[in-house]
């Protein structure tokens, strides 16, 4: 591999704050976004096309990153929805056999820029101390003052509607059409895994796009109703919110994962609010108060449901909690086959303690089916 020299670059977070680093390539670029961090130590090609990344920069806390390539199947979306990469080492070379091309070409075709050699441990402590915040990353190293005027202008992710700009435009199909169980899932940033999940227990699903309505979605008579995760603040979500009432007055049963879960909560006057610092993961540590078992589970959010009006809440039962900081990580509704979930079962990356989900999902489903039949 002949030497390459890298041109200077710099990540500016809104306060003010500046780390260093350098181009991956030989690339110049400026990307905007909401700074985060995910602490998994694989998965980079699965976060970088998790529609719940769209519009933030992503700190990468593993040291290496592009060691092992990329797969084309080893996506959760079309394309890169994250708006920008920072991470300590690029690997320009992979190892991987199985893998098609390097992380570099692949973030070319996707158009995405990213610098490297930043003193991510620093940046990541930063962040935890003084919270998510607006940044640039960028090669205009000697035009600061300009790339702060451009920074400021930059809308917060509170109160940022993104649904829209990740969804389908039109339905469509996953899944064994002859299957016995429909589900009608609502795309708010649907990652490709989930839909894996729920199509191979055997369902059918038809995916709509994130401003559908509830009665058309009813029109298809599916047999259960599915929230997506996705990206953004939820309480804009109004269309979304208005559909999932719809589908919990159904009484057929109802599953959100991530952004879904708080838009169920939404739905049933539980406000949410941004964190200081959101959960993203592959090892997050959750507690399941039903059966008293501890899952580790991947994670991928920045805003939460309010704990103490879901506690007061008399239709709600918290079902689940995050070890770390005891948040609201799970919740069902006493008298419905309703409940949702703030981390992703599908865990792509991660670990498969939480697939159970997906199977009690399917239960609701067919015990629902029974019941619906003898009356």
């Amino acid at each position: 591999m002949k030497y390459q020299t890298r041109k200077k670059a710099l990540i500016l977070l809104a306060d003010g704050t500046i780390f260093y680093g350098k181009s991956v390539g030989d690339k110049e670029g400026t990307a905007f976004g909401e700074v985060c961090f995910n602490t998994g130590m694989t998965g980079y090609q699965e976060i970088f096309t998790d529609p719940s990344y769209f519009g933030q920069i992503m700190v990468t806390t593993n040291a290496h990153i592009g060691n092992y390539g990329t797969v084309a199947e080893e996506v959760e979306s079309d394309s890169i929805k994250i708006s920008g990469l920072v991470c300590r080492n690029f690997s320009y070379n992979y190892s991987r056999p199985r893998a098609d091309k390097s992380l570099e070409s692949f973030l070319e075709d996707n158009a995405l820029f990213a610098i490297s050699d930043v003193d991510t441990r620093a940046l990541v402590s930063y962040i935890r101390d003084n919270g998510a915040m607006n940044a640039v990353i960028s090669t205009e190293v000697d035009n600061i003052e300009s790339l702060k005027k451009q920074l400021a202008e930059v809308p917060s992710m509170e109160g940022l509607e993104l649904a829209s700009k990740v969804s389908t435009k039109e339905p469509y199909y996953v899944g064994d059409e002859n299957a016995n169980i429909k589900i009608a899932a609502l795309d708010i940033g649907i990652k490709k895994n989930i839909l894996r999940n729920l199509a191979k227990r055997g369902g059918y699903i038809k995916v709509f796009p994130y401003n559908t309505s509830f009665s058309e979605m009813e029109a298809w008579g599916p047999d259960g109703y599915f929230i997506s995760n996705g990206p953004g603040d939820p309480e804009p979500l109004t269309d979304a919110i208005e559909t999932s009432k719809g589908m919990i007055n159904s009484g057929k049963p109802v599953f959100g994962i991530c952004l879904g879960h708080q838009v169920i909560a939404l739905a049933n006057e539980v406000s949410t609010y941004k964190m200081h610092n959101g959960h993203r993961g592959i090892n997050h540590p959750i507690l399941n108060l039903l059966t008293g078992k501890g899952e580790i589970t991947s994670q991928n959010h920045g805003f939460a449901i309010n704990r103490e009006e879901t506690e007061a809440n008399e239709n709600l039962e918290i079902t689940h909690v995050h070890l770390n900081d005891q948040t609201v990580a799970g919740i069902r509704m006493k008298d419905k086959n309703v409940f949702s979930v703030q981390y992703h079962p599908e865990a792509s990356p991660g670990p498969h303690d939480a697939e159970y989900l997906f199977d009690q999902f399917y239960e609701m489903i067919e015990n629902n089916s029974v019941e619906m039949a003898k009356s």
